[in-house]
């Protein structure tokens, strides 16, 4: 739950380590396992630097296409989702029975064509058409990325390789406001200009750029050395031999895992509803920060996004040290600890938001905005390590899809929800403000609540599955 500034992803998440090694498994080198690392990384930056620069376009493009708020918060939201409702699962799919550099070369290159594609649209339509298929290239990479790096480091190194992880989120979100600020007052005087007989408005000429480093990281995955599965391909549930097609082609999309979902839902659900929430408001506020700093205080791009940068990277470090020494100290005391803290760390959010939001100064914002980027990444590490506990070996991809799906959906739609409030329910675009405290004045203390309430179903089922020695 990252809430007030930057979406603390669970692309971003440690892993409790589960003991010795594994018998019979064979582990790439030091060196070979690093160097994997290092490219998801780099691909884990790329993707959060392209989001918080394209969140920063806001009012740019809402003037060069004449939108209203609405029509922005659905380009930024909605249009980018719609293909993951029928690509997430069946890649997170793939990322459990084919080679996973493959899946992660070809989605990071899909990104990067899809933003040099909104760097030539011409219409708003033309637009939406290019965000739509962002997801087809995002949603590969945290379920392949989770998958790999498992299969890469020793139970007892991946701790560390996740937190290294970490560095991804931290520098995508803590550069992408700095350069991209500087990049969009930059180019501000180029004006209008043309591409293949095409008009290209100054600021477009960022979304084209940023496609480079993505084909760059595309070639680069295809160097990995893709590391032997500790749970083999087949173990991963299969329909019957003599299935229909319609059978086999929904065991594709995630069927099985679903099931499991449900069976376990008692656990599933309450997590998954609190992340849906919370993702609503952290991802919509994360894309309407900018417009609000420039409304409410007059701020431009590039101070907004010298100011975010620096509070966001000493939240980011200071949550990633909190998330930790919680969840540490929690554990000695609770099974629930996971949970436990992502309340408690759900719970500081809501506060830091609101006051950041509530703030009479600019700098009281941007200061509330990075104690909520904190708490949010705090959080990121128990929500995410709370799922990964549960989830069944052989499905963990398909499940960690599902899981990322509400956080990806629901996130997605928190921009457009906010852009609805302000344009229908305080009907002045000048007083967005308004809009985004009745936004999280309602789904943040509702998340808080949920994440409680999941507690205890959580407790019962991590001393069920301590029962069967895992």
């Amino acid at each position: 739950m990252a809430g007030g500034a930057v979406p603390a992803s669970p692309g971003v998440e440690i892993v409790e380590p589960e003991g010795g090694e594994i018998p019979g498994k064979r582990w790439p080198s030091a060196g070979a396992a690093y160097w994997a690392l290092f490219v998801i990384v780099f691909a884990t930056f790329l993707t959060f630097f392209d989001q918080v620069v394209f969140g920063m376009l806001g009012e740019r493009i809402k003037t060069d296409f004449g939108l209203t708020d609405s029509e922005l918060g659905f380009l930024a939201g909605p249009a980018s989702i719609i293909c993951y409702l029928f690509v997430g699962i069946p890649l997170a799919r793939l990322a459990d029975i084919w080679p996973r550099k493959y899946v992660l070369a070809g989605g990071v290159a899909v990104t990067g064509l899809v933003t040099a594609l909104g760097g030539m649209a011409q219409t708003y339509v033309q637009f939406i058409g290019s965000r739509v298929f962002l997801a087809a290239g995002g949603s590969a990479h945290a379920p392949s990325s989770y998958s790999l790096i498992a299969d890469a480091f020793p139970p007892k190194k991946i701790s560390r390789a996740f937190a290294l992880l970490q560095f991804g989120f931290i520098g995508g979100t803590t550069l992408g406001p700095i350069l991209g600020g500087w990049l969009i007052v930059a180019t501000a005087s180029w004006g209008t200009g043309s591409l293949m007989g095409l008009r290209v408005f100054s600021w477009q000429w960022i979304l084209i750029g940023l496609a480079v480093p993505s084909f760059i990281a595309a070639l680069m995955f295809l160097t990995v050395k893709e590391p032997e599965r500790a749970a083999p391909v087949a173990d991963v549930e299969q329909p019957p031999e003599n299935a229909l097609l319609v059978r086999k082609a929904v065991t594709f999309m995630g069927w099985d895992a679903a099931k499991a979902i449900h069976a376990g839902g008692y656990v599933y659900y309450p997590l998954f509803a609190a992340l849906a929430l919370s993702a609503t408001e952290s991802f919509g506020l994360a894309f309407w920060r900018v417009p609000f700093m420039i409304r409410t205080f007059g701020w431009n791009e590039a101070q907004i996004g010298g100011a975010i940068g620096l509070v966001g990277l000493i939240g980011s470090l200071a949550g990633l040290v909190l998330g930790g020494a919680v969840v540490e100290f929690l554990a000695k005391r609770h099974k629930d600890a996971n949970v436990r803290a992502a309340f408690l760390f759900f719970c500081g959010t809501t506060v830091s938001t609101l006051g950041a939001l509530l703030s009479p100064t600019a700098w009281g914002s941007i200061i509330g905005f990075g104690i909520a980027v904190m708490f949010g990444l705090a959080g990121a590490v128990p929500q995410n390590a709370a799922v990964q506990r549960v989830a069944p070996n052989s499905m963990r991809g398909q499940v960690t899809a599902f899981y990322l799906f509400m956080f990806t959906f629901f996130g997605a739609m928190g921009s457009f929800v906010i852009g609805l409030v302000s344009q229908y329910i305080v009907g002045d675009p000048e007083k967005l403000r308004e809009a985004l405290v009745i936004t999280a004045a309602v789904v943040l203390p509702s998340a808080c609540v949920l994440m409680y309430r999941a507690m205890k179903p959580y407790r019962k089922e991590v001393a069920r599955l301590e029962a069967l020695g895992r």
